[in-house]
């Protein structure tokens, strides 16, 4: 169960920056989105863990797409299985141009999230989709360059335990630049919304 203060806390520490625009002069006219507009963020700008198969992977492997970027863990009851299938659902609606949107799933629970475990959840939403997995202290410094928040909650028998941690998507545009985050429950109608727009922008 997602924690709705410490939810709320992060939510509103990664909405902060979002009014910083990149360069000078006069702005010129931006597309609308549905989620939150943060381009030109100086956050969430840098992205390097290993895929299952031990591989090393950034940003700069997902460009020329559209990357939806989700911290969560595999045994998260509701949250992170309803966004990964609602971005499936999404990729799917897109036809062809789907081929060009990338599910991105970093684990805060790098402790139970085995290569394995990661490899076989991201196949039951989407092959494409690629998780990815770093030690306690990795996780911890790419949480805080997205402005993330995540923290073990104790269960009710002894070892058990869940994750709270902040509920929503980062968008990144076809040139790895962080352009959105979508907030949990916006639903799948919105997003292919601006994922048609990022996809027809081509940048």
């Amino acid at each position: 169960m997602i924690s709705r203060r410490f939810a709320v806390l992060a939510l509103a520490s990664t909405l902060l920056p979002a009014c910083d625009k990149p360069g000078g002069g006069a702005p010129g006219p931006s597309p609308s989105f549905r989620a939150v507009d943060i381009t030109g963020a100086e956050y969430a700008r840098s992205l390097a863990l290993s895929d299952p198969d031990g591989r090393l992977r950034t940003l700069a492997d997902f460009k020329g797409k559209v990357t939806v970027v989700f911290f969560g863990y595999t045994q998260c009851p509701d949250v992170c299985p309803t966004t990964m299938a609602e971005l499936a659902q999404v990729k799917r609606s897109l036809g062809k141009d789907g081929e060009r949107v990338q599910g991105v799933f970093v684990t805060i629970d790098p402790e139970r999230d085995t290569p394995e475990l990661l490899k076989a959840y991201m196949g039951a939403f989407d092959p494409s989709f690629v998780a990815l997995r770093g030690s306690a202290e990795q996780t911890a410094a790419v949480a805080k360059e997205f402005k993330v928040f995540y923290a073990r909650v104790p269960g009710k028998t002894e070892g058990s335990y869940t994750m709270d941690h902040t509920a929503g998507s980062y968008v990144f545009d076809a040139n790895g630049k962080v352009r959105l985050f979508v907030r949990y429950g916006s639903g799948a109608e919105a997003l292919a919304a601006d994922l048609k727009t990022l996809l027809a922008a081509g940048n």
